[in-house]
C-alpha cells in the first residue's frame, strides 16, 4: 500500500494512516476483547440452549475475537512502522483481518435470513431452520472467508529495508493487476455484494410482514423489540461495510492501474484508511445485534428476566414468532429457554 502512486507525476502522502490504525485498533482492541469474551462466555456456558441464531452468533463471535487477537501486532506495527514478528504472522493477520470483515457480513447476513424466515414463515421454515443445518451453513461460510483470506495473505509477505521490515503493504503494480484486483473482485462479490442484497431484502419483507393487521396481532408488544433488531442490524451493515467495501472498490481499481487518475487516486488512498477503521470497529458493535437478536442473551445478564402472565403473545426475536397459545401450552413454554427451537405447530391455537 505504501506513499508512492502509480502515477509518477501524482504525489500522494497517506502516512497519516499510521497514526490513525495505531489509535483506532487500541481502541478496538479494548472493547472488542471485553464485550467478545463476554459473548461467547454467555453463548457457550450460559445459554441452557444452541439454537440456531445462537450458533451463528457464537461463530461471528468468533471470527471477531480472532481479528482482536491479532491486534496488539498490528498496535505495535502502526506506532513503530516496524513489523518484527516474522513473515508467517503477516500473513496470519492479513487472513484474520479478511475473515473478521467478510466472515461478519456473511454471518450476519445469516441472522438475517434466519430472521425473515422465522417470521414470514414460521412454521414452513422449520424443516429449514435447524442446529445442523446452521452448523453446515458456518461451515461453509469460513471455507468461503478463509479461502478468499488466505488467498489474499499469499502475498501478505514481509519487505525488509535497511531501516524496517513492513507487512501488508508494497504490493506491485504486476501482483494488483494479476492476482489482487482478481481476488478483490471476487471477496466483493461473494463477501458484500451478494451479502448486502440478502440483508435489504430480508429486512424489508419482514417489515412489510410486520406492517400486517394479522401479524400486529401476533406480535403484540413485541413488535417494537423486532423493529429495534432491524435497525441495529443493518445499521452496523451499513455503517460498517458499506463505505469500506465501496472505496476497496474504488481502490482496487486505482492500483490496478485501471483507472489513472490522480485526483481519484489521491480520493480512494486518502479515504481507504479512514472506512478501513470504521470497518474494524465491527466487531466492537456486534454484541448489539447479539443483545437485540436473542431474548436467552438478554436474559443471561438479567435482563428482563421475568414473564408476565399477561403477555400471551411472545416473540423471541432471534428465532421465531409466537401465536396465541394456550394456557397449558405457555406454562410448558415458560420451562423453555427462549433461545430455543420454536414450539411445535400443535401448541398454537387459532
Amino acid at each position: 500500500m505504501g506513499n508512492e502512486s502509480n502515477n509518477s507525476s501524482c504525489f500522494i502522502d497517506d502516512s497519516f494512516k499510521y497514526n490513525l490504525y495505531g489509535a483506532v485498533y487500541s481502541v478496538v482492541f479494548i472493547f472488542g476483547l471485553i464485550t467478545n469474551c463476554a459473548s461467547l462466555f454467555v453463548f457457550c456456558f450460559k445459554m441452557k440452549m444452541q439454537n440456531e441464531t445462537a450458533i451463528f452468533m457464537t461463530n461471528l463471535a468468533v471470527s471477531d475475537l480472532l481479528f482482536v487477537f491479532t491486534l496488539p501486532f498490528k498496535i505495535f506495527y502502526n506506532f513503530n512502522r516496524h513489523w518484527p514478528f516474522g513473515d508467517s504472522l503477516c500473513k496470519f493477520s492479513g487472513t484474520a483481518f479478511l475473515t473478521n470483515i467478510y466472515g461478519s457480513m456473511l454471518f450476519l447476513t445469516c441472522i438475517s435470513v434466519d430472521r425473515f424466515l422465522a417470521i414470514v414463515y414460521p412454521f414452513r421454515s422449520r424443516t429449514v431452520r435447524t442446529r445442523r443445518n446452521s452448523a453446515i451453513v458456518c461451515a461453509c461460510v469460513w471455507i468461503i472467508v478463509l479461502s478468499g483470506g488466505i488467498s489474499a495473505s499469499l502475498f501478505s509477505t514481509t519487505n525488509v529495508s535497511n531501516t524496517s521490515t513492513t507487512c501488508f503493504e508494497g504490493f506491485s503494480k504486476s501482483i494488483w493487476k494479476t492476482y489482487l484486483s482478481k481476488i478483490t473482485m471476487f471477496i466483493e462479490v461473494v463477501g458484500f455484494i451478494i451479502p448486502l442484497l440478502l440483508n435489504l431484502t430480508c429486512s424489508s419483507l419482514v417489515l412489510r410482514t410486520l406492517r400486517k393487521p394479522a401479524t400486529l396481532c401476533q406480535i403484540g408488544t413485541n413488535k417494537e423489540k423486532v423493529l429495534k433488531m432491524i435497525v441495529v442490524h443493518v445499521a452496523i451493515f451499513v455503517v460498517c461495510f458499506v463505505p469500506f467495501n465501496s472505496i476497496l472498490f474504488l481502490y482496487a481499481l486505482v492500483r490496478s492501474q485501471t483507472i489513472s487518475n490522480c485526483a481519484v487516486e489521491r480520493f480512494a488512498r486518502t479515504m481507504y484508511p479512514i472506512t478501513l477503521c470504521i470497518a474494524t470497529m465491527n466487531c466492537c458493535f456486534d454484541p448489539f445485534v447479539y443483545y437485540f437478536t436473542s431474548k436467552s442473551f438478554q436474559k443471561s445478564f438479567n435482563i428482563n428476566p421475568i414473564i408476565k402472565m399477561d403477555n400471551l403473545f411472545k416473540v423471541d426475536s432471534a428465532t421465531k414468532i409466537a401465536l396465541p397459545v394456550t394456557h397449558e401450552a405457555l406454562t410448558e413454554q415458560m420451562n423453555i429457554n427462549n433461545g430455543g427451537e420454536l414450539m411445535s405447530e400443535a401448541n398454537y391455537k387459532d
